[in-house]
């Protein structure tokens, strides 16, 4: 699945949290220009697109990084995925 949002803060550096594993989740950041966050989802678990949509939705609302994204995923609930973005975002500021 691939996504797009608006982004207005450029990612300092590239960054990597987390594991591809039973129910973790592996993030990917890689900077990119002010304007757009770009993310590629790799899920394991099929038929959640919808719920993808809307926690992506949700934290790029507040957390407007641009840049690179890439979720692998191994079954990851929605809160293991908004605290994995929030700590690629902070990795990707240091």
């Amino acid at each position: 699945m691939e996504y797009e949002f608006p982004a207005d803060r450029p990612a300092g550096r590239r960054a990597h949290v987390g594991v591809v594993g039973s129910g973790d989740l592996e993030i990917l950041v890689t900077p990119g220009q002010a304007g757009t966050a770009r993310v590629r989802v790799r899920t394991s678990v099929d038929g959640f697109d919808r719920v993808w949509r809307t926690v992506l939705e949700r934290f790029f609302a507040r957390h407007r990084v641009a840049g690179g994204f890439e979720l692998n995923d191994s079954g990851a609930t929605p809160g293991v995925v908004t605290l994995r973005l929030r700590q690629a975002v902070e990795e990707s500021r240091a």
